[in-house]
């Protein structure tokens, strides 16, 4: 893998490039067509070139965010030569008045400096004051150049009032102009406007800017399907994806002023080892990008299903004895977007200590709903001195207190789950940054009662579990369940990552317990009274799904069972029952769907195999929790 991109100078020569469009000029003296198709020959070829060679060094194995940055300085040079030659050649004002000062600016995605292969181009032109004939000719003219180019161009034409005074009002326009860059004409200009808005726009307006952005994420989420283990994810807008993280960069250089990675650090936002997580998260979304706009041409996001092989493939995954290489890539898309979850969780808690986002109530923990008052303090938990509610949510007092006594982790969940309270995104990342010492405590009495009481919660256990797979601790505690964290099938049929799959099915269990899904399965939500192990209903179907990627997902994950039993140390009866139903998980219903009914056989075999009115119980609700969290549609009257 190449470990450096070629050098913008050896890519496109600015200074050869303005050379050969003065040429142009000169060659086409009183020939304005003849100039206007020369130069425009000279920018196209400029700008192909710059991409053909950002495209064949991403695909000899460079990074997508170093070729994003390579196509967005290609892209200046192209700007920078065509507004030289516009002002020079074209439209030369020789005699300038103030009023006539102009600057072009990038904004946007553009204006950080990145681009993608088939994304638009944004930009601004800066006025000093009023439109005048001559601004007007050199826009109108630089514009339809960039377009005969083949170029898409997002475009506005203001001045300094009006740009402050939309910006104000609109976030989406303050958002783009926060990451402002001047390509070419006056910068002092741009200078201006840089400092107008940090003086005049910013302060004060820290928490409305955060909680619109924050808002704006929710519903990005929401139209994107609300998970970031959807099989076929969205790479930029998708949860998980890149444009989180472009918004704790918005929300932290509009509120704290951080321009850059080593700024995070310094503001004691993110530790160095989270500024490296973040690095490689963007690497690998930006390749990933890149290589999913050349792969079909277009400004695609989705990974789609079809895609993901040659994904894969490009991206150096190949197929293993027992895993797919698409498989194997997918589960590594998952992880960053985990990683992603948990930088944005540590970024929210930052900025709810400082007071620039209000908390919200219920596991909406990251949302924006409502404005609750803000508590008066930290307030300690009876019977529980470790711990702590803060602004209605469940912390701890230290984070130190999870490096010194591990257990108290999984005491976090635990003490949640009884107080029916949401984590506070501190305790969050107290958890996250002390995952090193949660393989100590699988063995650990304490640790061990606080997990088998979250599983077998009469509440709903998915909900501390989804937050304990979250931070990592689920998988890091259970090795068992920490072998699908992540892991995808490759078929059409399932919805979503296998852990998120199993989490789901275990709120399905829960909701069929509590009556919520008795108009949907009346018999299961009557004979769940009637079940005396519901424990071990709820670890079947926490652990039904271990075995995948390891050979007979069946017998494997009977084998992951046992193991995971023997060291909770549960009563042989229940391992061998939770064993059993892990076993068989799928035998009810391959029966019904693949077996003829009809014939005395086929319910002999069964009635065989299960023996006992627990055992159907239990195989009942278990089928049906499974097949209903593989995703929307799936279960038919069928």
């Amino acid at each position: 893998m190449r470990q450096k991109p070629p050098r913008i100078e050896h890519v496109v020569d600015g200074e050869r490039l303005r050379a050969q469009l003065t040429a142009a000029a000169l060659d086409n003296i009183g020939d304005q067509n003849a100039t206007r198709h020369r130069a425009l020959q000279l920018l196209s070829g400029a700008l192909f070139r710059g991409r053909i060679i950002a495209q064949e060094w991403l695909e000899d194995g460079g990074q997508g965010f170093r070729a994003a940055h390579l196509l967005s300085a290609v892209q200046d040079e192209v700007i920078g030569a065509l507004w030289d030659f516009t002002t020079i050649h074209v439209f030369r004002s020789r005699n300038p008045t103030k009023g006539e000062r102009l600057s072009v600016i990038a904004v946007g995605g553009y204006g950080r400096g990145e681009l993608a292969p088939s994304s638009d181009i944004d930009l601004l032109f800066l006025r000093a004051y009023k439109q005048t004939a001559w601004a007007e000719s050199v826009i109108e003219y630089m514009l339809y150049m960039l377009w005969d180019m083949g170029l898409k161009v997002g475009h506005s034409a203001r001045n300094i009032d009006e740009c402050l005074k939309l910006a104000k009002d609109d976030h989406t326009i303050a958002t783009s102009l926060l990451d402002a860059r001047c390509l070419a004409g006056d910068e002092a200009l741009f200078e201006e406007l840089v400092q107008r808005y940090r003086t005049n726009l910013i302060p004060g307006q820290e928490a409305i800017y955060t909680a619109a952005k924050l808002k704006e994420r929710d519903d990005r989420h929401l139209r994107s399907g609300a998970s970031r283990y959807l099989v076929e994810p969205n790479v930029k807008d998708g949860k998980g994806g890149l444009r989180d993280l472009h918004t704790v960069a918005w929300i932290a250089k509009f509120v704290y002023g951080v321009r850059t990675h080593e700024d995070f650090v310094k503001q004691d936002i993110y530790t160095r080892e989270e500024i490296a997580t973040m690095e490689r998260a963007l690497g690998f979304l930006w390749t990933v990008r890149c290589h999913l706009h050349y792969l079909t041409g277009r400004s695609e996001e989705r990974l789609a299903f079809d895609l993901q092989p040659e994904m894969a493939r490009r991206l150096g995954y190949r197929d293993s004895s027992t895993n797919p290489g698409v498989e194997r890539f997918m589960k590594r898309y998952f992880e960053v977007a985990r990683d992603v979850g948990r930088l944005t969780r540590i970024f929210a808690a930052r900025l709810e200590a400082d007071g620039e986002k209000r908390p919200p109530s219920g596991f909406g923990r990251l949302r924006v709903g409502g404005q609750p008052a803000r508590a008066a303090g930290p307030k300690q938990v009876p019977d529980a001195p470790e711990f702590v509610i803060d602004s209605g949510r469940l912390s701890v007092i230290n984070p130190m207190v999870f490096r010194q006594r591990p257990p108290l982790m999984m005491r976090l969940f635990e003490l949640g789950d009884e107080l029916d309270m949401d984590i506070h995104p501190w305790a969050m990342t107290a958890v996250t940054r002390n995952l090193h010492a949660a393989a100590g405590m699988r063995k650990d009495p304490a640790a061990i009662a606080s997990f088998l009481n979250v599983v077998a919660s009469e509440r709903n256990p998915s909900e501390a579990l989804h937050l304990m797979n979250e931070c990592g601790l689920l998988g890091k505690f259970l090795p068992e369940f920490g072998g699908i964290v992540a892991r995808t099938q490759f078929n059409m049929y399932h919805h979503f990552t296998v852990d998120e799959h199993t989490l789901r099915a275990v709120g399905f269990i829960s909701d069929i317990e509590h009556g919520r899904r008795e108009a949907d399965h009346p018999l299961a939500t009557k004979i769940f009274p009637q079940i005396v192990n519901r424990r071990a209903l709820y670890l079947a179907m926490l652990l039904h799904d271990t075995g995948k990627g390891r050979g007979d997902q069946q017998i494997e994950g009977e084998h992951q069972v046992r193991s995971a039993g023997a060291r909770l140390g549960l009563p042989k009866e229940e391992v061998d029952l939770t064993a059993w139903l892990v076993r068989h998980h799928l035998a009810m219903s391959d029966t019904a769907q693949k077996r003829d009914l009809s014939d005395p056989r086929t319910v002999t075999d069964f009635a065989e195999l299960v023996r006992t009115p627990e055992k159907l119980r239990l195989l009942l609700v278990l089928t049906i929790a499974d097949i209903r969290a593989v995703g929307e549609g799936v279960w038919n009257s069928w």
